[in-house]
């Protein structure tokens, strides 16, 4: 069982002050030790950003001696954000960074994180069941559909579409799958799986890769013809359009427009470009998280409250007991920690946003919410009570499905259209 220990609202600052411990840290309890590892963590946050670098190195030291990868929830999150904020104070000096391989991917092969990812978490389960009945409501009708995913990776997704597609009353639809993403292995993997599976289902099927990334995404690319029934999907991806440089920021202030939201090129330029062909549906599922802040310590005390949650609900799936498959999914998560924190400008890809601020980008790019049908909110809350509902929850919140572990939101699935 793991330690449950009170974060912080995100939009305080550092009210954990650090003090000297009365208690050598090695006999530290283990809510006294979260506390204490929170505060040097915090402390550390503070002089990383202010640029003192002996101070941020002695908080460093203290938390190593109690923060551990195999340790307990809390630990093992500790060890994560105490690694980003040291590669952080390294990348101060490009030659010593460089030459200590940290911008290098973990020799580890990432891609048996992402069922591990699946199995430990049932959220994207929970995303794929409310995308494919909001689909399949949207397309009642229609003879040719064209679907194009942004970069999900997951053919669990596709062929649980497949199989509901071929079930609408008027038979199988003409499907044309565009799918787009950076790892051609992948593409080369999921394409003759779907046909296969187009196949068996008697579907007219059309596969079009796309050996892209989501910002070289262009208009021509997506082949889209008259007549089709369009609709895009983006799973946890689309908030890597918000890279910005951050530089003119850092100078002059935020960055931010009437609506207190941080402007991005890129992005309107995707949603100008996605709503000139007039899909009938966006669906987007992404991280409920406020980690596109400029300053360090702000995102970071967010993404203490945010991965908290997220390593706590990994306990309750893999135990506290070190383990290789947990391992393995925590340096995943760990590189999304590593890139919130340590990185900046266009290399700071993770820039997650909460549904609010999705709102008003949306508006602003001239779609509106779609409410999610009553039905798929009540399959999507019969998937999280199948998984505990003492642990799971879905919350309907302004067109938009929550899913939450325990009362805390993490992930927000919403449909838009023009």
């Amino acid at each position: 069982m793991s330690t449950s220990i009170p974060f912080p609202k995100p939009e305080v600052t550092l009210s954990l002050t650090l003090s000297p411990s009365p208690t050598p840290l090695e006999a530290l309890k283990p809510e006294e030790r979260g506390i204490r590892l929170i505060q040097l963590l915090l402390s550390c946050a503070k002089h990383t950003s202010s640029g003192n670098l002996h101070r941020a190195d002695e908080c460093l030291r203290q938390i190593l001696l109690l923060a551990s990868v195999s340790g307990d929830s809390m630990q093992r999150l500790s060890a994560r954000f105490a690694s980003a904020l040291a590669i952080r104070l390294v990348k101060r000096w490009p030659g010593l960074h460089k030459a200590l391989n940290y911008t290098q991917l973990p020799k580890q092969e990432f891609d048996q994180a992402k069922p591990l990812f699946r199995q430990a978490f049932p959220y994207l389960g929970f995303s794929y069941a409310i995308i494919s009945h909001v689909l399949i409501r949207a397309m009642v009708g229609e003879r040719v559909i064209h679907l194009v995913d942004l970069g999900s990776g997951d053919e669990n997704l596709w062929i649980q579409l497949l199989r509901s597609l071929s079930c609408l009353p008027d038979g199988p639809p003409h499907l044309k799958v565009t799918y787009l993403n950076s790892n051609k292995a992948i593409l080369e993997k999921l394409g003759p799986r779907l046909v296969k599976e187009a196949e068996a289902l008697d579907m007219p099927f059309q596969f079009n890769p796309l050996n892209v990334s989501l910002r070289e995404l262009t208009l021509d690319m997506l082949k889209v013809r008259s007549g089709e029934a369009l609709a895009f999907i983006s799973i946890l991806n689309l908030h890597t359009l918000l890279a910005e440089d951050d530089r003119v920021d850092a100078h002059f202030g935020d960055n931010k427009n009437i609506n207190d939201i941080k402007d991005s090129k890129q992005m309107c330029r995707f949603l100008t470009m996605i709503r000139s062909v007039s899909p009938k549906l966006l669906l987007l599922v992404e991280q409920e998280a406020d980690h596109n802040l400029n300053r360090l310590v702000d995102r970071f005390v967010e993404g203490l409250h945010y991965y908290s949650a997220v390593f706590d609900s990994i306990d309750a799936k893999f135990g506290a007991m070190s383990s290789g498959e947990r391992l393995v999914l925590e340096e995943m998560i760990g590189k999304e920690i590593e890139n919130i924190v340590a990185c900046e400008g266009l290399e700071r890809q993770e820039r997650h946003e909460r549904y609010g601020r999705w709102l008003v980008r949306f508006g602003q790019g001239g779609f509106k919410p779609v409410r999610i049908w009553y039905d798929s909110i009540e399959n999507a809350k019969q998937m999280v009570e199948a998984c505990g509902r003492d642990r799971y929850k879905i919350i309907n919140e302004k067109a938009s499905l929550m899913i939450c572990w325990h009362d805390r939101p993490l992930y927000a699935v919403s449909a838009w259209t023009c």
